[in-house]
């Protein structure tokens, strides 16, 4: 049996995925310095409903979240904050 229809399109009876890109912002954010701030900022943002990606570089001291629409700026400062960070604003 073929995935073919009589038209000549393709069937697999599979649903499409549609991507969703979301909304990238950035974020400033002291008191990264290792791995483990990376790893705990990661897993906290990264957590939040939704949110689809989270970058953290320790070098720039940015992070930048990735999320469907746009980011509760107050929610993220205190997940930031709570894990022993501070959220200084968005980066310009």
């Amino acid at each position: 049996m073929s995935c073919c229809t009589p038209d000549g399109s393709c069937s697999t009876n599979a649903a499409t995925a549609t991507a969703t890109e979301g909304t990238t912002t950035v974020y400033n954010v002291s008191g990264m310095t290792c791995g483990h701030c990376k790893a705990t900022l990661t897993t906290e943002i990264g957590s939040l409903d939704g949110v689809l990606a989270v970058d953290v570089d320790l070098k720039s001291g940015q992070v930048a979240v990735t999320s469907v629409g746009e980011p509760d700026d107050a929610l993220l400062a205190k997940v930031v904050d709570d894990a022993g960070y501070e959220l200084t604003g968005r980066a310009a």
